[in-house]
Formats: C-alpha cells, structure tokens, sequence
C-alpha cells in the first residue's frame, strides 16, 4: 500500500485517497481511463471566485462557490504522469489534452457549454485514442443555466454528470470498469453508478475525496432503489 494510501470500497467503486503517480503502478489495466488532470491554469487558486464576480455583474448569475486558494492546478502533470496515466487503461479519454503534447488522434471529444456573452471558455476539448470520428456534445453550463437543472459547486472544475456520461458512451464495448486517476470529487464515479460500471477513483485531497465518497455512495443508492 501506498505511504498514507486511504482506501474505500463503495459497492462496485474502489477509491483511494493518495497520490496516483505511486498508486497507478499497483492496479491492474482496465478497460478505459477517462480523466480531466490539472491543466496547470489556475482555476484552484482564487481564479474562478474573481471571475464569477465579474460574470454574475455582467450576467446576472449567480456567483460561483469560492473554493479558497489551492495549489494542486498550479502546473500541469508531468509528460511521465500523463503516459502512466494512458498507459492504464484499453481506452482513454483525456479532457484538457489541449494543453498537452499528445498523439495524433481521429477523434476527439468537444463539450460545447453555450456560455453565452462570458470570459469561461466555449468549448473543452478531450484528447481520446478511439478509433472514430470527432464527436461534440451541447451542455449548457453557465452560472445558474444548467442542462437537466444538474447541481454543481463541489469542486472548481466540476463537470457534468451528463457530460461523462456521453464521454463513457463513446468507449468501444466491452468497457466495464473505468478508471479516473484525477477524480475530484467524483463526477465520473457517478456516472459510471449511474451506467452500471465498474469504477476506479484516485484522489490525492481529502476533502475532495470525502466528497466523491459520498456522492457515489448516493448515486449507487439511487440506482438500487430504481433499478
């Protein structure tokens, strides 16, 4: 085990806490990563409260939870952390690959979020090695306009439930246990409770994976009351 590694066991969910440059090299391979790493763009260190500030003026919505002044988005991974990090499943989906040097690849997944007249980005683009065509998904998530009314603000680069959803549905089958190296706080474990998969989760910030405990043990509740 891993120095200070915290695992937990959720139903089909195994999470630990950690790093994952030490935890990767003891998994077995799975069937597909699909990730969203640090970028290295500062969203964790104040930036995203300042910004909100500004939009809700503008926008008139609401301002964004201020998630204080982490370092973990300071800098992008390392190109070795990147490789193990693909190297761990059949299949990868790497969101924010746009700011990596990555192979070539026919097929690249664009979340377009109709943000609208706002200084977030219009699009995020995720890196894949699948074999098919570029495909995009439209999800508004823009202040207090959200598709499905999803709730948000557990974590500064939380994406949607729906959107991770969409990025599973691309992995060839069989695809029945996914891995998310970068976990946050579990948008991807939930996803796959909500599609029946097998999941993988590695967090190194404990508040973060209190949080993505939680909500998958939800999600896993949910699904075994409505089948």
């Amino acid at each position: 085990m891993a120095t200070g590694m915290r695992k937990e066991v959720i139903g089909n969910a195994v999470l630990y806490l950690g790093d994952c440059l030490e935890i990767l090299p003891t998994l077995p391979k799975v069937d597909a990563v699909i990730t969203d790493p640090p970028y290295g763009i500062g969203e964790a260190a104040g930036k995203n409260a300042s910004r909100n500030r500004k939009n809700a003026s503008r926008n008139k919505l609401a301002v964004a939870k201020d998630f204080g002044n982490d370092s973990w988005d300071d800098q992008p991974i390392s190109p070795e952390l990147l490789a193990l990090v693909i190297g761990a499943g059949k299949w990868a989906i790497v969101f924010g690959g746009n700011y990596y040097p990555m192979a070539p690849s026919s097929c690249w997944l664009v979340w377009d979020k109709e943000n609208g007249d706002s200084d977030f980005a219009d699009c995020e683009l995720a890196w894949t090695n699948i074999p098919k065509a570029v495909r995009r998904i439209r999800y508004m998530w823009n202040g207090m306009l959200r598709a499905n009314k999803e709730m948000r603000g557990d974590h500064p680069t939380q994406k949607p439930i729906g959107v991770m959803k969409w990025a599973i549905s691309h992995v060839p089958v069989p695809a029945e246990t996914i891995l998310d190296p970068f976990m946050g706080s579990g948008t991807t474990g939930v996803a796959c409770a909500d599609l029946q998969r097998k999941f993988i989760g590695i967090e190194r910030e404990p508040k973060y994976f209190d949080i993505a405990c939680e909500r998958i043990e939800n999600a896993q509740r949910q699904q075994r009351m409505f089948p």
